[in-house]
């Protein structure tokens, strides 16, 4: 997903720059630690091995709300992630990126101040939250007396750690998926794969006292075939990727990922670019989800409204649908990619209902936009990292089935195309006028898919588009890609879904349509 332009609603101080090192680095993790409790002897929970104690949250908080802040939070991350690239049938690539450190941030109104280190000491902590203090001049308030663990649920168990998986073991996976897509069709010519695994643990303490820990795993398997035919070159990628362990790479999925990289690459050879123009669009189930997404759902995140910025900003309460359509933001899908067990604020992660029977429910909250609207967070306060203050973001975002079958939607379609494969997008957030590039599909005549098509862009505006879904199907399909999402210059993992759905009218740039003489 494309970032979009960075519109400032936040006032943000930086306290210090970063470190994040790429290393070649063994085991750094020990992540079943349990949480240890909240004594200055004992530490705080993970975090105890680098010295967080209670008293230096409690120190660090005093200092956050020392100028009149109304609330302050502090977000401890530390993180590994590993990749391993197969090019040629050779590793070319390998590293582990490691990144520690701690952000502070401090509330007043409805702006946000903003400090954060790599230096998790007393010293170094307390000059990020001074700096983060410099939004407020008021009296000062007093930090939490007690800390207490707040319980969250577990969406992404993990038998075996990714710190206890061998190299050897992750490269016999490369391997394999090399050897099987090569063997898979005599055109292939060159295959790249990349492994990412990764784990991540965050801590958030917070001036009432609340304290909130959670283990994050995270992995992804990226190929890309290119093929040849006839003096032509094709190519396409395709991925999976979930909050799992090595479990989740079994035979039937890495088969599964070999056969729709071959699929979609070799189609494109009998592919055309499909009649330029406005006509039905029928999006497949599954990665359309990206549409949804991108012109749709970020214009439900709730800093957008309290702003203005979103054409949704009045909307509340009032149909953008018609009545079988229906919008979630879900946290609680088990090992998404997108799915949480708390959200960057600490916030519990529930399942969001943005539109329900055509009408716009809510928006996505963080903490600031819920108090803003008087709601209560939906659990979307979300951050790339201890270097970032979290904002509204989705998780995994999806509309539900409806009455219609897949057939019987493609059966209503005169003259369209049929949308499978979407490779990336762009879309202006206030407006919702969009941009998407459709990698592969099918042109739709009299009911029927018939040749496919490629490198196909769709135009359109995402709330018109939304009131012009006519048909949806009883299909819903969630996108194991390994989608990223960009904000404001925060990049976040999410997922995305969709059932069949037909839209009456897009514009479909294809090919100029030549008059007969």
């Amino acid at each position: 997903m494309k970032n979009q332009d960075g519109i400032r609603r936040r006032t943000f101080v930086e306290a210090s720059a970063s470190t994040v090192a790429t290393l070649a680095v063994p085991d750094l993790f020990g992540l079943g630690t349990a949480f240890a409790g909240t004594t200055a002897a004992a530490g705080i929970g993970y975090f105890s091995r680098f010295g967080v104690t209670d008293r230096l949250i409690k120190e660090t908080l005093g200092a956050a709300l020392s100028r009149g802040g109304d609330f302050a939070d502090i977000f401890f991350q530390h993180r590994v992630l590993n990749n391993m690239t197969l090019e040629d049938g050779a590793v070319t690539r390998a590293s582990a990126n490691v990144a520690l450190g701690v952000g502070v941030r401090v509330v007043k109104g409805d702006q946000t101040g903003y400090g954060f280190t790599e230096d998790i000491s007393v010293d170094a902590m307390k000059r990020a939250a001074l700096t983060a203090a410099s939004i407020a001049q008021d009296k000062s308030r007093n930090g939490p007396k007690r800390l207490n663990l707040t319980a969250i649920d577990n969406r992404y168990p993990v038998k075996i750690s990714w710190d206890d998986v061998r190299p050897a073991h992750k490269l016999a996976i490369l391997n394999g998926l090399n050897e099987k897509t090569f063997a898979a069709d005599k055109r292939v010519q060159k295959v790249n794969i990349n492994f990412m695994d990764g784990n991540g643990v965050i801590l958030i303490a917070d001036s009432r006292g609340r304290i909130v820990e959670d283990t994050q795993p995270m992995t992804s398997v990226y190929l890309s075939v290119v093929a040849a035919q006839n003096g032509r070159k094709e190519s396409n990628m395709v991925n999976v990727a979930g909050r799992c362990d090595i479990d989740f790479y079994t035979p039937a999925r890495l088969d599964k990922l070999v056969s729709d990289g071959i699929n979609k690459t070799m189609i494109l050879f009998d592919a055309v670019q499909p009649p330029a123009g406005e006509m039905p669009v029928v999006l497949g189930a599954g990665s359309s989800g990206i549409l949804l997404h991108e012109a749709i759902g970020h214009g439900m995140e709730a800093d957008f409204n309290r702003k203005n910025v979103s054409i949704y900003s009045d909307k509340i309460g009032k149909p953008i649908a018609k009545s079988f359509v229906n919008i979630v933001d879900d946290g609680t899908l088990p090992a998404a990619r997108g799915s949480l067990n708390v959200d960057d604020e600490g916030n519990a992660v529930g399942k969001t209902m943005l539109v329900e029977g055509g009408i716009l429910s809510t928006y996505l909250h963080d903490a600031i936009s819920a108090k803003h609207y008087g709601v209560k967070p939906t659990g979307n306060g979300r951050r790339q990292g201890y270097e970032f203050a979290p904002l509204p973001r989705m998780r995994s975002t999806y509309m539900l089935p409806g009455p219609h079958q897949r057939d019987e939607i493609i059966a209503s379609v005169k003259k369209g195309i049929y949308c499978d494969h979407f490779s990336n997008g762009q879309v202006n957030i206030g407006a919702g006028d969009f941009t998407f590039f459709v990698k592969n599909g099918f042109l739709i005549e009299d009911g029927k898919l018939t040749t496919p098509i490629k490198d196909v862009n769709i135009i359109g505006n995402g709330p018109k588009v939304l009131e012009l879904v006519d048909m949806v199907g009883d299909d819903l399909a969630i996108d194991e890609g390994g989608w990223t999402c960009g904000k404001a210059g925060q990049s976040v993992p999410v997922s995305q879904g969709m059932p069949t759905v037909r839209v009456a009218s897009i514009t479909v740039g294809g090919r100029k349509q030549t008059k007969q003489g």
